[in-house]
């Protein structure tokens, strides 16, 4: 399958891929946002550019998100397996060329209030190594230790664009610029279906393929 996770920043986009994959381990999970930073990590020329932007709470110039979402759904586990794109495409230009490079069966709309979305990313932390995520703010998200990863035992690290100026201005982006999106698919006739995006943590496997239309 061809899957859109499409959500504001927060929305859990991330948390719907690990359902997913759980039942569809092969599908190839495609997070720009993991592909920009692991581009910053490396300091490469892309990821330095991606940087000034992602800090501002910008959106990356197309140019650049698309030419990397094309290099990495032309690759062989993506045509075998096919794909969830999580953060891509977050503006109507991006949606038409998606739909020149390739088609898409099914987009996830996952709709969480707009102070929720603020409380997650604030209070989101996440382990350098594995890349679980926790959440300072929710008990049922929280490290056992404090600030420490239940997994690899180290220090976890806030991100430096997760603070609540830079969020809110991110959200706003999202919602001028990335909801006019949804209209976009509506008028391809794409199928789409809303996600209660304050309950994706608990998603039942059943749940999950109803989703799905399984």
């Amino acid at each position: 399958m061809k899957i859109i996770l499409f959500g504001a920043p927060g929305a859990g986009k991330g948390t719907l891929a690990e359902h997913i994959k759980r039942i569809f381990p092969n599908i190839v999970h495609i997070s720009t946002g993991d592909l920009f930073r692991e581009n910053v990590r490396l300091k490469t020329p892309i990821g330095m550019k991606a940087k000034e932007y992602m800090d501002s709470g910008k959106l990356v110039p197309d140019e650049i998100v698309i030419g990397m979402v094309k290099d990495r759904i032309n690759k062989e586990d993506v045509k075998k397996y096919g794909f969830m794109l999580d953060g891509f495409p977050r503006t109507v230009n991006q949606c038409e060329e998606l739909l020149r490079l390739t088609s898409i069966d099914l987009i996830l709309v996952i709709e969480v209030p707009r102070q929720e979305l603020i409380n997650r990313i604030v209070g989101r932390i996440s382990c350098p190594k594995c890349g679980k995520i926790y959440n300072k703010f929710n008990a049922e998200l929280a490290p056992k230790k404090d600030n420490i990863c239940d997994v690899c035992n180290l220090e976890l690290i806030h991100r430096s664009d997760d603070n609540e100026e830079t969020v809110i201005k991110r959200i706003e982006v999202y919602e001028s610029q990335s909801l006019p999106c949804i209209n976009f698919f509506k008028q391809k006739n794409l199928k789409i279906k809303k996600v209660d995006g304050t309950k994706t943590a608990k998603l039942t496997e059943r749940e999950i393929k109803d989703l799905l239309y399984l």
